[in-house]
């Protein structure tokens, strides 16, 4: 399936919002690594039993990286670049017609993901977890340890 497959409208998906419109600003603190070249190669949710990733850490944002050490989870916040951010009905293979806020789909208003990841290990540049499903260079948004409250 190429890039453009990816943002052709299904029947029944209705397009709108106003993506152009900015209410904040994201700074990326780095990129994402994995093995996943295209969206087709993406798996649908990351395994704690899939491929090794590495999460780069740009320069700056490095210090932040002190107590992370393997064995530890961590919920990593991404921004899917590829996606579309302008539907709000949408029409999932095999299922019927389904509001955006009801999916998990990249395609959102504000294509922010989140995923449970374990760390495998910490080096000076980043962190080599398993979990992800995101495409190769996907921006970092932010790290998290994943702790109950």
């Amino acid at each position: 399936m190429s890039e453009a497959d990816w943002h052709a409208t299904r029947p029944g998906e209705v397009e709108g919002g106003d993506p152009a419109r900015a209410d904040a600003s994201v700074a990326f603190i780095g990129r994402i690594r994995t093995p996943f070249a295209t969206r087709a190669e993406c798996p649908h949710r990351g395994r704690v039993d899939g491929p090794d990733c590495h999460i780069d850490i740009d320069a700056p944002w490095r210090p932040a990286l002190r107590g992370i050490a393997a064995g530890d989870r961590l919920e990593v916040l991404y921004w899917m670049h590829l996606a579309r951010r302008d539907l709000l009905v949408q029409v999932p293979k095999g299922r019927g017609a389904m509001g955006t806020f009801a999916l998990r789909s990249p395609n959102r208003p504000n294509p922010i993901a989140t995923s449970i990841v374990d760390v495998v290990a910490v080096d000076e540049a980043g962190v080599t977890v398993r979990g992800l499903d995101c495409v190769d260079g996907t921006p970092l948004v932010d790290l998290k340890p994943a702790r109950a409250a």
